[in-house]
């Protein structure tokens, strides 16, 4: 296949060290909390959460214990994630002890799969035979995509080649089940996750094969005769869950249509993030334009009609889906975290097929939000839905929000979540930078030191800052010797203004294209740049055609996005008004949750006790009060116990 001539690419995760005031507490969290947490969760460990039964599963399919199969149908995608997260951490630092107990998971692993490479234990356990036929309901090929990604990461991590073995041998059996030819399945999973995952594979085992057939399954998806329908009757029309909705609802798994044909996002929103991955990912690597093509259609779509502000995407519960464009209810939300670290994902590859600023800072607004709203601080509790606007004693008590929870959970039985924010954050190094010829891009503001081979030449970058706290940020540039390249310093959408110090000296912000200020220049060791971006309060508005936020703001302060809690304003967030001629300001609290900025301010608050004691009254009018408002980082909400919380707040009142 043609490949992209002067390809941008990430850098390998061991050439990024991060060492960042903000981000390294929460990869140290995920080192000496999250893993270790889920690794108990993995073996049913924890007391009073739902049991997973996922490592048992293995070794009952490995022979080495007796039992049956419990859990979901992609049950084995927890382990292969957690996996996948160990892998990204010992590549960043040495850990004896976890790497034992990861080698031990592999030897298991291993032992489960089956002489031809086959490997699911749901279907070695509980309906041998059957493997292959129900592929739109049953989670084969995503459960196979996630062992891939994981022996891809441990692979380049250790150099043990026991887990890729493993992916290889699978892959290889994939291939010789899939494909066009007469006597294969000419299908496609239910659940997008082995596109992106055959694409690291190859990367990693330069088999070409692997990004045909990635390609084989995207191209495939949505060709007639439609595929779930002939599946399902060659089974007799049986099917997994207790109705045919995925079956019937083509658009659910985005199989509705061919790749090409579809120009908005639509189902369920994970899905739509992997496919989309998957898309951009294999476009990257084979240059294939009407690929790139789609992939942009579809990314315009999400970020400008079906994203809400804290990078969140799925607005519905029915489906865990997309619903129609500026549908983005802040109350009955999903917002699932896996799709938001999905559209990372997507933005990430996007960013390997064109150094465009508008990616990152999508991928920077769901990292800031969303993604660490979904777990708490303590990495014991995670948030399966992200909501904007809580009210516990609805989520409680009415059925159109029992989705939503006020507080987060210890484990899921459908546990995709906590493992994929822990294979996230202890992979972030992969974010930051990508490279093109002799161009830096510096996609994400994370302090660390970052090695880049260019030219045949070694470059250390060493970065700098109390980003997301503060707008100062400094590179300096380490090297044996001159060294001619350019640094691209995205200048994020939501700063109106930078200042530019090279050396000391002030420098025009000259050269700006798609969003990068380029520095070109002999860079001499030593060197050093003083990137200073404007960082102010901003009020921000939903495009009007957003029915749920007529007439409300939203507080941003950088890439975070701002909530009122109960636990600083007091109950009934909806009598609270911010007016428009009231300065907002931020301040810091070391005290709070770890020590965060807050943004305080003059608010109105409506003095409900003037209504009197009726339901419904003729022109009432009811007083206001003022108070003092005190908003905290969304990321940060739910970690003070049970209260109130909303992002879009009344603006339209005026003292």
């Amino acid at each position: 296949m043609e490949k992209l001539a002067e390809q941008l690419h990430t850098l390998p995760l061991k050439s990024v060290q991060i060492k960042d005031r903000f981000w390294s507490r929460y990869i140290k969290l995920v080192r000496d909390v999250v893993v270790p947490y889920q690794w108990e969760a993995l073996n049913d460990r924890i007391e009073g959460a739902e049991p997973s039964h996922a490592i048992k599963n293995f070794k009952i399919a490995a022979g080495e214990e007796e039992g049956s199969f419990h859990g979901m149908v992609f049950q084995d995608s927890d382990v292969a994630k957690w996996l996948e997260a160990v892998g990204y951490l010992l590549q960043t630092e040495k850990d004896e002890k976890l790497e034992k107990i990861a080698d031990e998971v592999i030897d298991v692993i291993a032992k489960a799969q089956h002489e031809n490479g086959y490997l699911n234990t749901y279907f070695t356990l509980k309906e041998p035979g059957k493997q292959w036929t129900n592929l739109c309901e049953c989670h084969e090929l995503y459960c196979a995509g996630h062992l891939m990604e994981a022996a891809v990461a441990y692979f380049d991590t250790t150099g043990k080649r026991k887990i890729l073995d493993v992916a290889i041998k699978l892959a290889d059996h994939i291939n010789d089940v899939f494909g066009k030819e007469p006597d294969k399945i000419s299908g496609y999973d239910g659940h997008q996750e082995i596109e992106l995952a055959l694409v690291k594979l190859y990367e990693t085992t330069g088999d070409e094969k692997y990004l045909r057939l990635s390609q084989f399954f995207l191209e495939e998806r949505g060709s007639k005769p439609h595929f779930y329908e002939r599946e399902a009757e060659k089974r007799g029309g049986t099917t997994h869950w207790p109705n045919s909705f995925m079956i019937q609802n083509k658009a659910y798994s985005q199989a509705h249509a061919h790749v090409h044909e579809q120009d908005r996002a639509v189902g369920h929103s994970v899905r739509f993030a992997y496919m989309c991955t998957g898309m951009a990912h294999l476009a990257a690597r084979t240059g294939d334009e009407r690929m790139i093509e789609s992939c942009i259609r579809l990314w315009r779509n999400v970020v400008s009609r079906q994203m809400y502000i804290t990078g969140g995407i799925g607005s519905q519960r029915h489906g865990e889906a997309f619903s129609f464009d500026y549908d983005l209810p802040n109350d009955t939300v999903y917002a699932e975290t896996c799709a938001s670290i999905g559209l990372i994902f997507f933005a990430q590859r996007m960013l390997q097929l064109e150094p465009n600023s508008e990616y990152a800072d999508v991928m920077e607004r769901a990292l800031y939000n969303t993604v660490l709203a979904g777990m708490s601080q303590d990495g014991k509790s995670f948030f399966y839905v992200n909501p904007l606007e809580v009210h516990p004693e609805a989520c409680a008590a009415n059925e159109n929000y029992t989705h939503v929870k006020p507080v987060r959970q210890s484990w899921f039985g459908c546990a995709c979540c906590p493992p994929n924010v822990a294979r996230l954050l202890s992979s972030l190094g992969q974010y930051i930078y990508t490279v093109q010829g002799d161009t830096i891009y510096t996609n994400l503001y994370i302090g660390g030191k970052t090695d880049v081979e260019l030219n045949g030449n070694n470059i250390t970058l060493i970065q700098e800052s109390n980003y997301p706290w503060s707008g100062d940020i400094k590179f300096t540039v380490e090297a044996d010797q001159e060294n001619d390249f350019t640094l691209a310093l995205r200048l994020p959408d939501w700063c109106p203004h930078a200042d530019l110090l090279i050396n000391g000296e002030k420098a025009e912000l000259k050269e700006v294209s798609n969003g990068y200020v380029h520095l070109k220049r002999t860079w001499t060791p030593g060197d050093h740049i003083q990137f200073t971006l404007a960082i102010p309060v901003e009020r921000m508005k939903s495009h009007p055609l957003v029915r749920q936020n007529a007439g409300k703001v939203a507080i941003q302060r950088g890439p975070l996005v701002y909530c009122l809690e109960e636990a600083d304003n007091g109950p009934q967030l909806h009598h609270i008004s911010v007016p428009s001629n009231s300065p907002l300001e931020a301040v810091e609290d070391e005290q709070l949750l770890n020590g965060v900025v807050v943004i305080t301010g003059e608010g109105e608050r409506q003095k409900a006790e003037d209504w009197g004691t009726g339901l419904y009254q003729r022109g009432t009018e009811t007083g206001t009060e003022t108070v003092q408002l005190k908003f905290i980082p969304y990321f940060a909400w739910a970690n003070r116990g049970i209260g109130e919380m909303k992002v879009w707040v009344d603006g339209r009142a005026n003292v």
